[in-house]
């Protein structure tokens, strides 16, 4: 089955259980989530040289929505 969505960049973290945290964040509001990152890097804990750095991706046609969930809850932690 082909994948039909256009897949665009929302942010991009350094470590996959922020990744993870995020994805399941977007994923409770309706949105579809892939994670991108190097394999070696995460098999073996490297965060250099912009080995680490996961890539997380929504459809096109969610990422306004994808955005405005991940700033209100920053919002959120910063009021805390």
């Amino acid at each position: 089955m082909m994948d039909e969505h256009h897949w665009r960049e929302l942010t991009e973290v350094y470590g996959i259980v922020e990744a993870q945290i995020i994805k399941g964040l977007l994923e409770s509001n309706g949105i579809p989530v892939k994670l991108q990152y190097e394999t070696a890097a995460l098999l073996f804990g490297i965060r250099m040289n912009g080995l680490g750095k996961v890539k997380i991706l929504v459809p096109e046609e969610y990422l306004s929505l994808a955005a405005k969930v991940l700033k209100e809850k920053k919002e959120d932690q910063e009021s805390l």
